[in-house]
C-alpha cells in the first residue's frame, strides 16, 4: 500500500482544520510529478539544482526556483497541498507565516518526510551572512504526521529567542515573538509516488488592514515575497482566486511589477466553481492569453471541497471529479481543444515540471560562470585578510605541521581504502594507456578503394596475437575516441617510400619512411600525456586540500589553514611543472627517433606482423590458401581410418610436414603466405610490420615510463622536502618564529567574522562547482 495521502479544499477557510482522510482513501496514486514516464534530462536537471540548492549557494547565486504567491485565501496551499500529497497546517497564528521550502524526490525507498529550520537572520532581524540549519526532529515515516511537525517547526521561527527542539515538546501555542519571518522552514520529503519538483510556498499576501494584518506586517510579507520573485530565474506560480474580483487580487500586481512581460509567470486560477453565477465568462479571456498575457499562459484547477474531504475522497477520485467538472460545466467544457490543456491540474503540473526544467537547462552554463568569477573574488578576499594569531603557538603550529606531512605521506604511498589517493589516479592512467593505444597505426594491406569515405570504414581487426597481451585488441579499437585515426593504404605506403628513394637500388627504400611514420605516431604522445600529469595534479590537489582541512581548519580563524593551502599549492605547482617537464623530456626522446635495444622483441613483431599483414592480402588475392590457413588447427587429432591407421596427410599439414622433414620445423601454417610468388607491395608490407612492430615497443614504454615519471615528480614529489619548506616560508623556527606563531592564533572579532563569511562562502561556491562537474559541466 502507498503512502497516504491528504487532500486540502480551495473553499476552505484560512483557519479551518484539514479533516484527516480514512486509510482505505488514503492509498491511491497520481500525485504531483511522480510519474515514471518523465524523461531522464529533466530528471537530471531537477537532481542538480535540488543537490545546489544543498550547498546554500542560493544565497551567492540565482538558483532557478519555483515560488508559489497569492493573496490570502486564494487556493496556493490547497494547490501545494495537491502537488506534495502533505496537509498544511491551517490553525490561526502559525498558518503561512513563514516559507516553506519543499524539495520533492521520488524514490524506490519508502516514504519519508525530513524536516529542517534554515535561519538566515539572528532573533533581531539582523542577517547572519551565512545561513543555519537545524533538523527538527527525526525523519518522519508516517505522513499524518507532518502537519503537526509543520505547525511546531512555524512556532519555532516565529520564537527566535527559544531554543527550537523545546517546540518538538511543548503544546502550549503562545503568541509568537514575530508575525512573520524570513526564516524557513524546509520539507525534504521522498517516497515512490513523491514529486521530483523543489518549491517554495510563501505568505500570503495581505490586502488590507482590515483583512488581518497591520502595515508592518504588508509591507514585510510583500518584502520577503518580493525578495524571492524579483530574481531572473524565479518561476512565479500566482494563484488568483476566482471568487474574487480580479483586479482586486495583490499578488498579480506585485507579480507585473517584477514580471512586467509576463515571461517567467504562470497563472493558476483556483476555485472556478465559486464563480458567480452569469460570471463565469469574464474569466475564460486568462485562459485564451486574450488578457493578462503571459508567456506560459493561465490556467485553471479545481480542488476537492471540504465536503468531499469529509467523505474520504481520493486523489484519484478527486482528479476524476476535477475532470468531469471541466468536461460537463459550461463554459469551461466549451472551451476549444486547443485550450483545454490550460484546465486540470495535471497539465499545470506538467507544464510547471517543463518549464523549470527547461530554465535550468539555460541557466546552468551562466550558474557555472558565475560560479567561478565568485570563487576567483572570494579567494581574493580571503588574500587580502591579514593574517590570524594563535592562543598556543609555535608548539601547536609544530605538531600540526608534523601530523599533517605524516598523513600525507601515508596517503602518498598508498592506503587500503576504495577512496584513496592511488585508488583515485588509477582510472586516470588507464585513460592515458588507452589513448597512446588509439594512436597506433591503421595500415591496411590494400589498395585504397576508387571511392573511399572515411566516415564509413571500420577499423581494421587487430590480429589474434595481441589478444592475450593485457587485453590490447580486444576492445580498445572498437572503443568510442574522440580522434580518428585515418586508415593508411598499402598503396600509399609504396609511394610515400618510392618519393623517399635518392640513390637506393631499386626494391630498396631509406629508413626514413619508417621514421617519418613513427614520428607522425609519437607526434600524438605530448598531448595525453600532459592530460594525464593535470589530471593527476587535480586529484591530488583534492586530496591535500581535504587533508589540509581536516588538520588545520579547527585553529585560530582559518588563517593557518590558508596560508598553508597556498604554500603546499605553490609547492604542488613546482612539482606539477617538473612532472611536466620530465614528462615533455620522455617525448621529446621518442620524437628523436626510433630506437630500441630489445631487438628480440622488435623481431618477433615484425615477423608477426608481416605474416598477418600478407596474409590478409593474400585472402583476396589467393582465397583457397588463406581459407586451408585459416581452417588449419595444428592441435586437431590425426585422421585416422576405419581400421585405425593414420591417414596420409594432405593440405597445410603435409606441406608442414615437408618443411619439418628438411629442418623447418619452426615453420607455421601463417609463415606459409612467404612462400608465395613475390608481390610488388611486399617492401610495403615490410615497411607497414617495421611501423606496427617499432609501435607495441615504444607504446608499452611510454605508457610505463609517463606515469612513472608523473609518479615520482609529482605525487612522491609533493611530500618530498614540504616539511623545511613550510617551516621556512611560515617562519615557525626562525628568529621571529613565537610572534608569527601568535599572531597566527589570534584574530581581531571584526576580521575573524569577516573570514568566516568568506571561507563559508568559498566552501559553499566549491561544493557547488563539483556538483557541476559530477555532471561534466
Amino acid at each position: 500500500m502507498s503512502t497516504p495521502k491528504s487532500l486540502s479544499s480551495d473553499s476552505r477557510s484560512s483557519d479551518s482544520i484539514t479533516p484527516p482522510l480514512p486509510d482505505k482513501y488514503q492509498s491511491d496514486h497520481g500525485v504531483g510529478l511522480s510519474n515514471p514516464s518523465l524523461s531522464q534530462g529533466r530528471r537530471r536537471m531537477l537532481d542538480l539544482v535540488n543537490r545546489l540548492h544543498n550547498t546554500g549557494v542560493q544565497i551567492d547565486i540565482d538558483l532557478p526556483q519555483i515560488a508559489v504567491i497569492g493573496s490570502q485565501s486564494a487556493g496556493k496551499s490547497s494547490l501545494i497541498e495537491s502537488i506534495s500529497g502533505i496537509t498544511l497546517p491551517r490553525a490561526a497564528g502559525t498558518c503561512t507565516r513563514c516559507p516553506t521550502e519543499c524539495r520533492l524526490s521520488r524514490s524506490d525507498a519508502p516514504w519519508k518526510c525530513t524536516v529542517e529550520l534554515r535561519f538566515i537572520t539572528d532573533k533581531n532581524g539582523q542577517s547572519l551572512g551565512q545561513p543555519r540549519n537545524e533538523a527538527f526532529g527525526d525523519p518522519i515515516f508516517d505522513k499524518a504526521e507532518v502537519e503537526d511537525r509543520i505547525r511546531r517547526a512555524q512556532r519555532a521561527i516565529l520564537n527566535p529567542s527559544k531554543a527550537s527542539r523545546t517546540f518538538l515538546e511543548e503544546d502550549e501555542d503562545d503568541t509568537p515573538e514575530v508575525s512573520f519571518s524570513t526564516n524557513y522552514i524546509s520539507l525534504q520529503i521522498s517516497g515512490p509516488e513523491v514529486a521530483d519538483l523543489s518549491f517554495v510556498d510563501l505568505p500570503g499576501l495581505i490586502a488590507s488592514v482590515s483583512r488581518g494584518g497591520n502595515e508592518r506586517d504588508i509591507a514585510m510579507v510583500e518584502s520577503l515575497v518580493t525578495s524571492y520573485i524579483s530574481k531572473p530565474s524565479c518561476v512565479i506560480l500566482l494563484t488568483v482566486a476566482c471568487e474574487t474580483d480580479f483586479e482586486n487580487q495583490g499578488a498579480h500586481h506585485l507579480t507585473k511589477k517584477h514580471d512586467p512581460e509576463g515571461k517567467r509567470t504562470i497563472g493558476v486560477l483556483t476555485k472556478p466553481d465559486r464563480i458567480p453565477r452569469g460570471d463565469e465568462e469574464s474569466w475564460l479571456p486568462l485562459i485564451r492569453n486574450e488578457q493578462e498575457t503571459l508567456e506560459n499562459n493561465w490556467y485553471c484547477v479545481k480542488q476537492p471541497s471540504s465536503q468531499d474531504l469529509k467523505q474520504g475522497i481520493t486523489w484519484e477520485e478527486a482528479r476524476a471529479r476535477e475532470n468531469d467538472f471541466f468536461t460537463l460545466t459550461a463554459p469551461w467544457s466549451e472551451l476549444d481543444s486547443m485550450y483545454q490543456k490550460y484546465l486540470r491540474t495535471s497539465n499545470l503540473i506538467d507544464r510547471l515540471s517543463s518549464i523549470l526544467s527547461d530554465l535550468i537547462s539555460k541557466r546552468l552554463p551562466q550558474i557555472q560562470i558565475e560560479l567561478e568569477n565568485t570563487i576567483q573574488k572570494t579567494r581574493a578576499g580571503l588574500q587580502q585578510l591579514p593574517k590570524p594569531p594563535s592562543s598556543d603557538p609555535v608548539g601547536e603550529v609544530v605538531s600540526l605541521l608534523h601530523q599533517f606531512i605524516g598523513e600525507l605521506n601515508n596517503i602518498i604511498e598508498g592506503v587500503y581504502h576504495p577512496e584513496g589517493l592511488l585508488q583515485a589516479l588509477r582510472p586516470a592512467q588507464e585513460q592515458f594507456r588507452r589513448e597512446i593505444r588509439h594512436t597506433a597505426p591503421d595500415f591496411r594491406p590494400f589498395e585504397e578503394p576508387a571511392e573511399f569515405l572515411m566516415a564509413y570504414v571500420e577499423p581494421f581487426p587487430d590480429p589474434a596475437f595481441l589478444l592475450n597481451e593485457d587485453g590490447e585488441g580486444r576492445s580498445d579499437r572498437q572503443e568510442p575516441h574522440a580522434g580518428k585515426i585515418a586508415p593508411i593504404f598499402i598503396d600509399a605506403v609504396l609511394k610515400r617510400a618510392d618519393d623517399a628513394r635518392t640513390r637506393e637500388l631499386p626494391s630498396h627504400y631509406p629508413f626514413v619512411v619508417q621514421k617519418s611514420f613513427i614520428a607522425e605516431i609519437t607526434g600524438k604522445w605530448a598531448s595525453p600525456a600532459q592530460v594525464l600529469c593535470r589530471v593527476v595534479h587535480s586529484t591530488l590537489a583534492q586530496h591535500v586540500k581535504a587533508l589540509i582541512a581536516h588538520h588545520f581548519s579547527s585553529f585560530g580563524q582559518g588563517g593557518l589553514e590558508q596560508r598553508v593551502m597556498i604554500l603546499v599549492q605553490d609547492h604542488m605547482t613546482q612539482r606539477a611543472e617538473a612532472a611536466q617537464s620530465l614528462v615533455a623530456k620522455l617525448i621529446a626522446l621518442e620524437n628523436d627517433g626510433a630506437l630500441t635495444l630489445n631487438e628480440h622483441y622488435l623481431a618477433d613483431y615484425k615477423s608477426k606482423f608481416f605474416s598477418y599483414y600478407k596474409s590478409a592480402r593474400e585472402e583476396k588475392q589467393n582465397p583457397v590458401l588463406a581459407g586451408a590457413i585459416a581452417s588449419f588447427r595444428p592441435d586437431a587429432p590425426p585422421n585416422l581410418d576405419k581400421r585405425g591407421d593414420r591417414l596420409p596427410l594432405t593440405g597445410i599439414e603435409q606441406v608442414l610436414s615437408g618443411l619439418s622433414g628438411i629442418g623447418l620445423s619452426s615453420v607455421t601454417a601463417e609463415d606459409l603466405v612467404k612462400l608465395l610468388p613475390p608481390d610488388r607491395f611486399d617492401p610495403a608490407l615490410n615497411i607497414m610490420a617495421d611501423v606496427r612492430a617499432y609501435f607495441q615497443v615504444a607504446y608499452k614504454r611510454i605508457a610505463d615510463n609517463v606515469p612513472l615519471a608523473i609518479d615520482h615528480e609529482l605525487v612522491r614529489g609533493v611530500g618530498r622536502d614540504l616539511l623545511p619548506t613550510l617551516y621556512r616560508r611560515l617562519g615557525v623556527n626562525g628568529p621571529e618564529g613565537l610572534r608569527i606563531c601568535r599572531e597566527l592564533a589570534q584574530e581581531s572579532p571584526s576580521v575573524a567574522g569577516k573570514r568566516e563569511e568568506l571561507l563559508k562562502r568559498s566552501e559553499r561556491l566549491e561544493t557547488a562547482s563539483r556538483e557541476l562537474v559530477r555532471v561534466g559541466l
